[in-house]
């Protein structure tokens, strides 16, 4: 259930030429994780399936931590085109797009499951670090202003609100990961369901949350 399709896979996904070496070793990075775990991850090993020295990755990122941050934080760019893609499909209305949301948040859980847990679950990457902050406020910004859209708030400081958001999240982010997990997939069957299907279930998810503005 974890495991990524090898469809899906940087190595498939992602052609290798004409790509600078900092990109290099976080596609070698990534199949690493997601071959071996945290477990097996190092920088020489990630030198090695990037064709580099092994020397590179802690010169352009500094230490393991420091690679890995990088590819959480990259992550996170990945995941907001993922769900500014499924909102470009969806209808206009705020309650469409809050779904949508919600929809591309579960896909590239289901696609890209190893580099979900370590930018959500993983206590490697540095949290402080600028460029992982900015790329997972991204999301996180784009989350409350949907959420303010559904419930009518003008303000993240109004009462409620913060409540609001946070069951939406939390809601959405426990079915990815029931469904990565695969707890879920026997009783809900969700990798299974056509997008119609999918989005009735986190319709129904989304739904549970009060979103009302009194």
């Amino acid at each position: 259930m974890s495991k990524e399709s090898k469809s899906d896979s940087p190595n498939k996904s992602r052609p290798r030429r004409h790509e600078n070496l900092p990109e290099k070793l976080l596609l070698a990075a990534e199949e690493i994780l997601e071959e071996n775990g945290l477990e097996g991850f190092s920088l020489r090993a990630v030198a090695r399936r990037a064709g580099a020295t092994h020397g590179a990755p802690a010169h352009h990122f500094g230490d393991s931590s420091g690679l890995l941050t990088a590819l959480a934080a990259d992550g996170y760019r990945r995941l907001l085109g993922v769900q500014q893609a499924r909102q470009s499909t969806a209808e206009n209305t705020p309650l469409a797009q809050l779904t949508a949301l919600g929809l591309g948040y579960v896909d590239f859980a289901i696609q890209h499951p190893t580099l979900f847990r370590l930018m959500f679950s993983s206590e490697r990457p540095r949290r402080e670090d600028p460029y992982f902050a900015e790329a997972s406020m991204e999301v996180f910004n784009l989350l409350a202003e949907k959420v303010m859209q559904v419930s009518g708030k003008n303000s993240i400081t109004e009462p409620e609100f913060m409540p609001s958001l946070m069951a939406s999240w939390s809601m959405v982010h426990g079915l990815a990961e029931l469904v990565i997990s695969g707890r879920a997939e026997g009783p809900l069957g969700f990798i299974g369901k056509s997008d119609v299907e999918r989005e009735k279930v986190i319709l129904a998810v989304i739904g549970k949350v009060d979103h009302s503005s009194e």
